[in-house]
């Protein structure tokens, strides 16, 4: 048994602790969490600061890691697509799986516990096959068209198929963008996760201005980015609504629905959302936004719907660092007033329960196996503190 106090120990799913010991089994479960006074404190690590669990980064592009400063910052949604598209086979088998490694290995030492993670292809398995890290793969597919739908669907189920068979581990299909699939492939692959039972979708949602423009009168810099890639687009008939509220309709309310960026989403979108879903998620990646759009969502706006707000870091190829904690202190500047205690579980037990794996990650819970996590702050509020988390279990 291992018994680690600190001053302030949140256990997320309840009250901020003081003067709290967490004893932990040989595997990492928490047995007791009780007053230290309780102890002999020569059998206690006194840890001054503060504890919590372990993060869960609820966007990631692992497979993208060997993209680190490749792209230039700020150039807009559009020109990062083209840039993505250009140089993502431009590097070595040899030369992605290192960066593989090299990125889960920041995440690990970074606190991160769990990662909902895109994948389009297999390159990034071999390095979840390891089960280092809890993974649900959310296998992204697009098709610009119903001349490629058929054809996405079948390598949907191929990468699928191909996911490592680790305990712990889970996987669905998802549209990558409104804008990049037709309400056949949305309706499709919501149809085919419900039917198999499996976790709902991770959409990225309304990053950039003109997303929700191409669906209110189909103009705007995206169509002309899709006929500069001499795309049939005359199958695309714009709703006069936004890009959210259009394709709310494709998919099936009792599904989980993760939102992703949503810079640039709504009040309106927000209860639009609300109402026509049952497990609703939003989630923010600040980093990556400022990376590609200089731009952030409104974060106030979302907890003032009551909102379920998840954190992540989307890919190396948009963000410097793979880091959890760097994503909140990025909120807490742009946001001063929202207080630790109502961030922590946006990078916790709102991004565990939206995976689907708050059974044993996301709070200090007996019986629960979730990581811990230890900032030597003495402030109250550890995101005043220039030290960087520290790894426990």
């Amino acid at each position: 048994m291992r018994k680690i106090a600190a001053d302030f120990v949140h256990t997320v799913s309840g009250p901020t602790r003081s003067a709290t010991v967490v004893v932990l089994d040989d595997q990492h479960v928490i047995r007791e969490i009780a007053p230290i006074s309780q102890y002999d404190s020569a059998s206690v690590e006194y840890c001054p600061g503060h504890l919590m669990p372990g993060f869960v980064n609820a966007h990631c592009h692992l497979e993208l890691s060997f993209m680190k400063g490749q792209i230039p910052e700020r150039t807009g949604l559009i020109e990062f697509v083209q840039q993505v598209v250009a140089i993502r086979d431009n590097f070595s088998a040899e030369e992605q799986e290192a960066a593989i490694v090299a990125a889960e290995e920041e995440m690990l030492q970074g606190g991160i516990v769990a990662v909902g993670d895109i994948s389009n292809d297999t390159r990034s398995f071999f390095q979840k096959a390891k089960g280092q890290l809890r993974y649900h793969t959310f296998v992204e597919v697009f098709d610009l068209g119903p001349a490629m739908t058929e054809a996405s669907k079948k390598t949907g189920q191929d990468v699928l198929d191909a996911i490592p068979h680790v305990p712990g581990h889970t996987a669905s299909l998802t549209p990558h963008a409104p804008y990049s699939c037709t309400p056949e492939l949305f309706r499709w692959i919501s149809a085919y996760n419900q039917e198999r039972g499996l976790l709902g979708m991770s959409i990225h949602n309304q990053e950039q201005p003109d997303e929700n423009q191409l669906f209110l009168d189909k103009t705007g810099d995206w169509l002309q980015f899709i006929k500069h890639m001499q795309l049939d687009y005359s199958w695309f008939v714009p709703s006069g609504k936004s890009s959210l509220q259009t394709y709310l309709d494709y998919l099936h309310p009792a599904q989980g629905w993760l939102f992703i960026h949503n810079t640039f989403t709504t009040p309106e979108d927000i209860a639009a959302a609300h109402k026509a879903g049952q497990q609703v998620y939003w989630g923010f990646c600040p980093n990556a936004n400022l990376y590609i759009e200089d731009r952030l969502p409104d974060y106030v706006k979302f907890l003032q719907a009551g909102a379920q707000c998840v954190v992540g870091t989307d890919s190396l190829a948009s963000n410097h660092q793979l880091s959890i904690w760097s994503e909140l202190q990025t909120i807490r500047q742009h946001a001063p007033d929202i207080p630790f205690t109502t961030l922590l579980p946006w990078a916790t037990l709102n991004g565990a329960a939206c995976l689907g794996f708050q059974d044993t990650l996301g709070s200090l819970e007996v019986g629960k196996q979730p990581g811990l996590i230890w900032v030597p702050a003495k402030e109250s509020d550890p995101l005043l503190s220039t030290v960087a988390p520290h790894r426990l279990a």
